[in-house]
């Protein structure tokens, strides 16, 4: 797969992309962005600068939108746009594996922080006497979380954009 990525490395990126690539590239920024913030807060958080419904305010408001749009984002590309470049460019089969089944690890990490932003929610909410032990598990779970899909967003950008690039536009 790595023949994309040779063929059309990350620094020609900003040559004229196909709209569609160039839109993959914005929303995984916004993921990211979306990340980047989240744990921002969990540090101001651990560092007693946020009590928990400061952090309340700073994080459930970007998390829902967070777990809702990768949710959604991972669905259009499982449903529409892998089995499309399947079609198209058969020699990245192995990779599409591997994206979807990061899909499904990334899957279970927001399970995990729905869940957690949920109890934390509740307990915020409910002035409960454990709201910072339900923070402390969050910010966890944030942590855990983050790694696997930074890794995941440059995987499938170094697969899929050279596609999209190389073939003008796949999958649209």
């Amino acid at each position: 797969m790595l023949y994309l990525r040779d063929a059309f490395p990350r620094e020609r990126w900003t040559d004229a992309l196909p709209e569609t690539a160039a839109f993959w590239l914005q929303m995984h920024a916004g993921f990211r962005a979306q990340q980047a913030q989240m744990a921002q807060a969990a540090t101001r958080w651990r560092s007693g600068a946020l009590d928990p419904r400061g952090l309340h305010a700073a994080l459930i408001p970007t998390l829902q939108a967070f777990l809702g749009h990768l949710d959604g984002h991972h669905r259009v590309e499982s449903g529409h746009y892998f089995p499309q470049f399947r079609l198209i460019e058969p020699r990245i089969q192995a990779g599409l594996d591997l994206l979807d089944r990061d899909h499904d690890a990334i899957h279970a990490d927001l399970d995990a922080l729905y869940h957690a932003a949920v109890a934390f929610h509740q307990a915020v909410a409910g002035q409960s006497s454990d709201a910072p032990d339900q923070a402390n598990r969050l910010a966890d779970v944030l942590d855990r979380a983050a790694p696997g899909l930074i890794r995941h967003l440059d995987d499938e950008e170094d697969i899929v954009i050279p596609l999209m690039a190389l073939k003008g536009g796949a999958g649209r």
